[in-house]
């Protein structure tokens, strides 16, 4: 499954149960945010042992969608039989901030940095 807009890219690949973002990320609102959380509910859905979101490319993410991923954490963290890996970029410093938060919401999760 993919969702592209002129300004990101965000796709799920069943084989490797990864979600890749790219671009910038501003939609107006959590609302506007819907096809992104289809898609997260979708790479949850099959119960995967490990769900990787790689934001490595990752630019630009507003606060909705910040409320829109953290959501997507703390319901991979209730699941308790998939594991969350997150792969950022230490060159986009909200990141590292954005990582840390989530951490603290779901301990089992596992940064992997470029």
């Amino acid at each position: 499954m993919e969702i592209q807009t002129n300004d990101y890219r965000v796709s799920y690949d069943p084989a490797t149960a990864t979600v890749d973002f790219q671009g910038l990320l501003r939609e107006s609102g959590i609302a506007d945010y819907k096809s992104i959380e289809q898609l997260l509910d979708e790479a949850i859905a099959q119960e995967p042992p490990t769900v990787t979101m790689n934001l490595k490319h990752l630019e630009f993410l507003n606060s909705s969608g910040m409320s829109v991923l953290s959501r997507f954490v703390i319901g991979v963290r209730k699941k308790k039989t998939t594991q969350l890996v997150v792969k950022g970029s230490k060159g986009i410093p909200w990141q590292e901030k954005l990582l840390g938060n989530w951490q603290r919401l779901m301990p089992a999760l596992t940064p992997e940095w470029e």
